[in-house]
């Protein structure tokens, strides 16, 4: 990667959370007492930010509370697993390092919420690699519009040809390569179905770090 700045997605990218995220509707939805749960719609959330994936679960399944209260109770329930257990990819960290110390300035860009992002990535010993980080709940979209590409690089002030995204997800990263950017396609088990097409869209991967 020869780009001088950097937008890393974070779970599937530099966390291995992926496990956890798949659990997490089923977890909440299960403790409001849905037992069961169609698969389309777990499928429909992936590209959601956690504030639409709650108002489509009102919506469905007839919950009490609001899309922010929704959201806040599945925050809390993530939040035990960023503050203890969520571990980072085999060698992310000397991945980052050495990004760093090429000058490459870099920042998170995720769909978690950034309190969250913040506090495993701290843990994590990582979080001071980046300049900040920005959630699709700050921007308002999530990963299947490029907001929060743009907004990243609007602070990063570099145009979206000079910067790399790094995602593990398909959807994500066409996005980024339909708003310009310099797409790193990273692996995850997670989204191992979609490689190949990944990395057939991707200027470049990375299997493992």
């Amino acid at each position: 990667m020869n780009k001088r700045y950097a937008i890393f997605d974070m779970d599937g990218t530099l966390v291995d959370s992926m496990a956890y995220w798949r659990r997490l509707s089923s977890e909440y939805l299960n403790s409001r007492g849905v037992a069961q749960i169609p698969q389309d719609i777990l499928e429909r959330i992936k590209p959601m930010t956690m504030t639409e994936s709650a108002a489509l679960f009102l919506r469905t399944f007839s919950l009490s509370g609001t899309p922010e209260s929704i959201a806040a109770e599945m925050n809390a329930l993530m939040e035990r697993h960023y503050r203890s257990d969520i571990p980072l990819k085999s060698g992310v960290e000397d991945y980052l390092r050495a990004l760093s110390a090429d000058g490459v300035r870099m920042c998170v860009a995720s769909a978690t919420s950034e309190p969250l992002a913040e506090a495993c990535l701290r843990r994590l010993g990582v979080l001071p690699r980046f300049e900040f980080l920005l959630s699709c709940e700050r921007v308002g979209a999530g990963k299947n519009r490029p907001d929060v590409y743009l907004a990243a690089a609007k602070r990063l002030g570099a145009p979206a040809g000079e910067i790399a995204v790094y995602e593990d997800a398909l959807f994500a990263a066409d996005t980024a390569k339909r708003a310009g950017f310099y797409v790193v396609g990273v692996y995850d088990e997670s989204a191992g179905r979609h490689w190949d097409q990944l990395s057939n869209l991707a200027d470049e991967t990375i299997r493992s770090f």
